[in-house]
């Protein structure tokens, strides 16, 4: 399914800023792209081998010193990087942090038409409730989700819709684009 893949790429914080810098044409060593996302060591790791553990990136032969190796997107990264850069750009830069969480993307996704809870919960199989309930009050906070509580019907219930940005990034990422399968 199309919203597992982009669970599975955003599980690491710097992925999407990897991708992104990639596609912009940052070199693919770890210092630039390092000097690029402004990840930390460790992290940027992580994110490094999660993606290539997932067959978007690849060590580029040939090129780099075994110790400082070059990284390259694969054929089915090239489509990611793309949609990572456009939601990068999507949100201004002090929404990053935002974006390194790893459900806001999918659940912004769900929210291409306005769900209830439950709704968006089934989109996202693998997401508690809890992951579910603060990641909404946040992106709330940011006025990228809007919350409308049904007052009328018994017991009240609420319906969740993107905004300003959250819309946005939902277009980008929405379920009528195909972009991988990683």
């Amino acid at each position: 399914m199309y919203i597992d893949s982009l669970v599975n790429i955003t599980s690491k914080a710097w992925a999407l800023p990897i991708l992104s810098s990639l596609h912009e044409g940052v070199a693919g060593r770890q210092a630039t792209l390092l000097a690029a996302t402004g990840a930390g060591r460790a992290a940027f790791a992580q994110s490094m081998e999660h993606l290539v553990r997932i067959g978007l990136m690849e060590r580029n032969p040939g090129h780099g010193h075994p110790l400082r190796p070059e990284f390259r997107l694969t054929a089915a990264g090239i489509p990611a990087a793309a949609m990572a850069s456009k939601i990068l750009n999507a949100a201004g830069k002090e929404d990053h942090d935002l974006l390194r969480r790893t459900w806001t993307v999918p659940i912004l996704t769900s929210l291409h038409t306005p769900c209830r809870f439950n709704e968006i919960k089934r989109n996202l199989s693998s997401i508690t409730d809890r992951a579910l309930s603060q990641s909404l009050r946040i992106m709330e906070d940011r006025s990228w989700v809007y919350r409308n509580v049904n007052e009328t019907a018994r017991p009240p219930w609420s319906v969740y819709s993107a905004i300003n940005t959250g819309n946005a990034i939902s277009r980008i990422t929405g379920p009528e684009v195909h972009f991988f399968q990683a």
